[in-house]
């Protein structure tokens, strides 16, 4: 028996400490492959997108692309606003594939002191390759014939591809009024803003034009 019992000791000593080890190593062999093993890496897809061209003719209908009370000065208000009819278009223009037209009018007055001022917008689309001769006889229609020291060009920041500003001063019996007139193209658009009284702001002028320019899309 005690022989036995001796034998059975030595066996349990031998299966304790082997248990153990093979314990420690399986232990081992996980952690080292939870903070051992290499991360796992992904390639970025790098997706190429192509930008849309800009349409080089206007896609807006004419009456979208007119002014609004909002982009003048607060003293502004409406006046007037229309399509243009084909029967109001001259023949040369007609010849030139005019398409389709568009006129907003707006003003200030001041009573007490008899001060009137009016702002006109006209819109017009044509062929894109007609535009420039457009714009040509437009502009040579807005010279003087002779050498007239009130009327003159101006300078004025450069509107959509082509554009012109003039300066016209008459003195009559109301007083002295004050007319600038800017012509300019953009994509296959003319238009012609003018501002005329007897008391004109060419700094809010240029203001109102440049937004004019921007809403041809």
């Amino acid at each position: 028996m005690n022989i036995l019992y001796g034998m059975e000791r030595g066996y349990r000593s031998y299966i304790l400490p082997a248990f153990l080890a093979g314990m420690f190593i399986l232990s081992a062999g996980c952690l080292s492959g939870f903070y051992g093993s290499a991360p796992r890496t992904t390639t970025a897809v790098t997706v190429s997108v192509t930008p849309t061209p800009e349409s080089p003719v206007a896609t807006f209908p004419a009456a979208e692309m007119a002014l609004q009370p909002a982009d003048l000065p607060s003293d502004y208000v409406l006046r007037d606003r229309t399509a243009i009819a084909y029967a109001g278009v001259s023949q040369i223009f007609r010849d030139l594939g005019w398409r389709q037209g568009y006129s907003v009018t707006f003003y200030r007055l001041n009573k007490d002191l008899d001060d009137t001022t009016s702002l006109t917008q006209e819109i017009h689309v044509y062929p894109l390759e007609n535009v420039n001769d457009v714009y040509s006889l437009e502009k040579d229609a807005l010279l003087p014939p002779d050498d007239d020291a009130t009327d003159y060009q101006v300078p004025f920041p450069q509107q959509g591809d082509r554009s012109i500003a003039w300066r016209e001063v008459r003195t009559g019996v109301h007083g002295t009024v004050v007319t600038y007139a800017v012509l300019f193209t953009k994509k296959n658009v003319y238009e012609k803003i003018s501002m005329t009284g007897t008391t004109t702001d060419y700094e809010a002028l240029k203001d109102i034009v440049q937004k004019a320019a921007a809403r041809i899309r």
